[in-house]
Order: structure tokens, then sequence, then C-alpha cells
């Protein structure tokens, strides 16, 4: 049986767990390895992806600093989530303000440090994500349109930080012949903003009640909620874009499976959003979105599903 001390110690590591959302963590870290094995790095073979100590320093670094993010992001967003999310607040509540905030310099610390390790280009890579991060959760979010691209922006950001490591190095002739690897990428990464856009989007009309009793300047404050669907509504039809690129130009193996059932959810997911008008719909659409994004992550295997068989016969024989 644990005493009232220990309960307390156990409460506020969840709590703290739960300011760092680490639930999403793990999803993060295998989201960067398969698009490393699959989509950035489609000429290496996945063991040496996954015994390259130098790409677990940068996606080590990247998650703590994603966790760093999210403890700047609740330290100036305590008083709207007191509206938006009692119950969570209350519960991140259990670790003070100070304690978060040396979690927060820790794990930058330790971010900047490790990846110093792999370069100096890298550790200025995660300062410069950290600072961002820090930018647009004190200044950037509260303004309209621009908290949401950047918000977005700094979703992809470290995938970037990937195909840095592996590409940054190879001369401008080398460099030539990996443009269509590189179009893949970037039409890969296409699709991802707009999707990870239109979820910023979403959250706005969720949390509209605490965003208007803290001056934020969100769409559908500024404009309203029919002008904020019918930009989320356009930039769903925008995914097409990216979406032709990859069944019709590109090679993505099965996962074309993944982007035809994607839109049947994105069609699903419009529908519904002109007949939500309460913060429980637009939480109900933005819960549907994140399954989409996380399912397009377990997706990307099925970019060359036949990895996973050779991998397990390389396991079968060690």
């Amino acid at each position: 049986m644990l005493s009232r001390k220990n309960k307390l110690r156990v409460m506020k590591i969840v709590s703290l767990f739960s300011v760092i959302r680490g639930y999403n963590i793990p999803i993060i870290i295998l989201a960067q390895y398969l698009s490393a094995i699959f989509i950035l790095a489609p000429s290496k073979s996945a063991l040496s992806i996954l015994l390259d100590f130098k790409l677990f320093i940068v996606v080590f670094a990247s998650a703590i600093t994603i966790a760093s993010g999210y403890i700047i992001n609740s330290f100036y967003d305590s008083r709207k989530d007191l509206i938006n999310r009692p119950n969570k607040s209350m519960l991140d509540r259990l670790v003070s303000q100070k304690t978060k905030l040396q979690v927060y310099f820790l794990l930058n610390f330790i971010a900047t440090l490790f990846a110093f390790l792999v370069s100096w280009r890298a550790s200025l890579f995660f300062a410069t994500y950290i600072f961002l991060i820090w930018f647009y959760s004190h200044k950037l979010k509260k303004y309209t349109l621009y908290g949401n691209l950047i918000a977005a922006f700094l979703a992809v950001y470290p995938f970037f930080g990937i195909l840095l490591f592996y590409y940054y190095r190879l001369p401008l002739n080398e460099i030539e012949n990996h443009t269509n690897d590189l179009a893949v990428i970037f039409t890969h990464a296409s699709f991802l903003f707009i999707l990870l856009l239109v979820r910023e989007m979403i959250k706005d009309l969720e949390n509209i009640k605490g965003d208007l009793a803290n001056g934020y300047q969100t769409i559908p404050i500024v404009y309203g909620e029919s002008v904020s669907k019918i930009s989320i509504t356009s930039l769903l039809l925008l995914t097409v874009i990216p979406v032709y690129f990859l069944i019709s130009v590109f090679d993505v193996g099965y996962m074309d499976i993944y982007f035809y059932v994607g839109f049947i959810i994105m069609i699903f997911f419009a529908i519904q959003l002109w007949k939500s008008d309460s913060r429980v719909q637009y939480l109900q659409l933005h819960n549907l979105l994140k399954f989409l994004i996380v399912a397009g992550v377990f997706c990307i295997v099925l970019i060359d599903p036949s990895v996973l068989w050779h991998g397990r016969k390389l396991l079968e024989t060690i």
C-alpha cells in the first residue's frame, strides 16, 4: 500500500507525463524512423538505419525537444486550458510552474548537447527549433492564421532534421541524382502539413471559449465559424494535389490504399464539420483527424511491406 507521500509523487509523475503528452512521443519516434526507412532514405537498408547511432541521437533530440515544447505551451496556455480542458488542467497543475520550467530547460539543454554529438549544425538546428517553439507559444499562437501555419510547420520541422541528416553532406551533382526522392519527400510533407494545419484550425473551433476569454485572435473569433469551416473545407480539397502525385506519379506501393480510405474519411469529416456547432462535436472531429494522421504513420510500411518480412527473417537468423 502506497503512503500518502508516495501517492502524491506518483500523481506528480502522471501529471508531468500529461503535460509532455508522453503518449504522443512514441508515435513521433516511430514516425521518424518509418519515414527514414521508407521515405527519406529508401536506398539504405532498414537495419543500418535502426543501428545508426547518430540518427538515434537526432530522433532522441527531436522527441525531447517536442516534449519540452508541450511544457512551454502548457505554461503559457494554463489560463486558457482552465476553460477548455478543466479536468486535464487540474491534473497538470499538480506539478508547479517552477518545476515545469526546470524540466523544460533541462530537456532543451540535453537535446542541444546530444545534438552536438552529431555536429554543430545539428545542435544549431535544434537550438533554432527550441527558439521557434518558445516564440510560437509566447507570441505567435495568438494571431490569426500565423499561429496555425507556424504550429503546422513546427510539427513537421523534425522530419526536415532527418532529411538534412541524410542529404546535407551530398555534393550538388549527387543531389541532382536524388531529385525524384526529394520530390516524393516534399509531396509527403505537403500532405502532412495540410492535415496538421486543418487540425490546428479545428482546435481553434474546439477552444473558442478559452481563446476568446484570453484575447486570442483566431479565425473563428475574428471572422466567424463559417469562414473557419470554409477554410478547413478548402484545405481538405487542397490535399487532392499531393495525393494525386503520390498515387499517380510517384511509387508509394500499397500506401495508395491509405490515401483512398483517407479521402472517404475526409469527405465524412467535411460533412460532419458543417453539421457541428458545439465543442464536443469539434473534439470528435479533432480525434478523427488525429486518427487519420496516426494511421498514416503506421501505413508508411505499406510503401514496401517486404522490408518487414526481410527484417523478420533476419531476426530469426540471429
